[in-house]
């Protein structure tokens, strides 16, 4: 189903127009660091918005060509689970899909966030990185050689995506 056009054709009350241009003064920290990765369409090739209206609600990221909307859940929405499940449900009823996250997803599992927001918007996982060149793997200038996977300590593994309500939070819909 394609996704109507709501950036020029949705009538937008002035005071809701408004509360999203202050919001997006005052993003928190995770909503920062995730638009630094999203915005100038840096997510291969997919074009984002912050803070967009969306059906008289306000999206903390939206894409307009993939019909997704990405909701970060911190500490104000503790509390607020039913609002955020009905209005995830009318905003689904327009035919978006929504992913969602914790704060301590962005922050700390941010590569894992973008690869659940990139397959949400359709679009395969990223190529792998070229080998590294025979130089880098002989080592540095000089004699000192650089660590290998080997020597850096695992880190604890993040949490996964998906779970506590987080990560795609439903397909798309049909219109009403």
């Amino acid at each position: 189903m394609k996704v109507p056009h709501i950036i020029t054709g949705q009538p937008v009350d002035p005071a809701k127009q408004n509360r999203a241009k202050e919001l997006r003064h005052e993003m928190t920290p995770a909503e920062r660091i995730l638009w630094s990765r999203l915005r100038r369409d840096q997510l291969r090739g997919l074009h984002f918005r912050r803070q967009q209206v969306v059906h008289g609600f306000i999206a903390d990221f939206y894409c307009h060509a993939a019909g997704v909307v990405v909701e970060l859940d911190g500490p104000v929405h503790d509390g607020r689970q039913g609002y955020d499940t009905e209005r995830d449900g009318i905003v689904r009823g327009f035919g978006f899909r929504i992913v969602r996250f914790t704060n301590d997803q962005v922050l700390g599992a941010m590569d894992q966030v973008l690869e659940v927001i990139a397959a949400a918007c359709g679009v395969g996982p990223n190529p792998s990185p070229p080998p590294p060149s025979p130089k880098a793997r002989g080592g540095l200038p000089g004699g000192s050689a650089c660590p290998g996977p080997e020597a850096i300590e695992p880190s604890a593994p993040p949490p996964a995506l998906g779970e506590h309500g987080c990560g795609v939070a439903g397909g798309r819909g049909r219109r009403p």
